[in-house]
């Protein structure tokens, strides 16, 4: 010990300064590179976030009726309308209606999130057009009526939105690698008057789902519920994909992510309204997100209005309730029976 240090301390002046310098010189390229590093996700970031934002590139432009929306202060709670698209089929500059909604409503304060799924049949007064089939509000008035639809329905005040359509959604998983889900049962249909990339064909497992086949699962609806078991697993799903995003292997991906979903996203957050979402985003607890239909079974009615078949609601009033108590359960505290009553000053107590 002594000879190495002895060894140190016959180390020349000027070998001393060479080695100091060395050392500086390495964490200045080590912090060069984590600058360039830094400064090339922000500007991918800024890049997806001016095209996925843009208004003039929207497929919802000649529709779109920009209704008034309310804006997030930061501090209560969000509401994230995410809005699937089923564009087979469409002719040139028609537009689609949402094959699927779902909510994401996000407390900042408590860091919880819940998945509210909207049956597509369900029959609402979509504003300005009378009550029709709530996914026809999307081509009928652009994301802004679609949202300002549901949200007339369920209550909840929606800030922002993101739409995707197939494509969009296959391209996502891909870029992301994949994601590993149990498929719960066998799931087989096919359409021959549809393309044969959207056939589906599943086995039951535990299995590494691409974009195509997790598309296959979130589409089928072959079940004796049909859509109600559908949207149960498009919540599932999303909560599956939220807890890989979250992993450190798919940021290191997140170029290649952002660059892949460009062309078939659109939102209408800005920079800031994603930079706080996403800071947001990854204080969320994804193993426990409570997932819920709306309307639920006990508050819906299957009807039929002028020879289709749609979904109606019992009682709207009851629906808003429904949905708060959902986010505000409250706790009954178990009642402590005889033998777990705390002794009183007369009750025997045996050392």
């Amino acid at each position: 010990m002594n000879k190495t240090i002895n060894e140190m301390d016959s180390i020349s002046p000027r070998k001393k300064s060479k080695y100091s310098k060395k050392i500086i010189y390495s964490l200045l390229a080590l912090l060069l590179i984590v600058v360039i590093i830094v400064i090339y996700y922000i500007n991918v970031v800024l890049s997806f976030a001016g095209d996925i934002s843009d208004p003039d590139k929207s497929q919802f432009a000649d529709v779109e009726t920009n209704e008034p929306l309310p804006v997030w202060e930061g501090t209560d709670r969000v509401n994230i309308l995410l809005l699937g698209g089923d564009d087979r089929g469409l002719k040139e500059n028609e537009v689609p209606r949402s094959d699927s909604m779902i909510i994401a409503s996000i407390d900042p304060v408590t860091k919880k999130a819940t998945l509210f799924s909207v049956l597509r049949d369900t029959y609402a007064n979509i504003p300005g057009h009378g009550n029709n089939r709530i996914n026809s509000a999307l081509p009928l008035g652009g994301p802004s009526l679609a949202m300002n639809t549901i949200s007339e329905l369920t209550g909840l005040s929606i800030q922002y939105y993101v739409y995707t359509d197939f494509q969009g959604f296959i391209s996502l998983i891909d870029a992301l690698g994949g994601i590993e889900f149990e498929v719960e049962k066998r799931m087989y249909y096919v359409d021959t008057a549809d393309d044969p990339q959207y056939n589906i064909d599943l086995q039951p497992g535990l299995q590494q789902l691409d974009g195509s086949t997790a598309l296959q699962y979130v589409r089928f609806r072959k079940d004796a519920l049909s859509d109600f078991t559908r949207t149960e697993r498009q919540r599932n799903f999303v909560s599956a994909f939220v807890d890989k995003v979250k992993r450190t292997s798919s940021l290191i991906k997140l170029p290649i992510l952002l660059n892949s979903v460009v062309p078939y996203v659109e939102t209408n957050m800005d920079f800031d309204d994603m930079v706080k979402l996403g800071r947001l985003g990854f204080a969320i607890d994804t193993t426990s997100i409570p997932s819920v239909q709306i309307p639920p079974l006990e508050l819906l009615r299957e009807s039929n209005v002028g020879g289709a078949d749609v979904i109606t609601v019992r009682d709207s009033d009851e629906l808003v309730e429904f949905i708060q108590e959902q986010l505000n359960p409250v706790i009954v505290e178990p009642i402590a029976t005889d033998s777990e009553a705390e002794p009183t000053s007369d009750t025997a107590v045996t050392p």
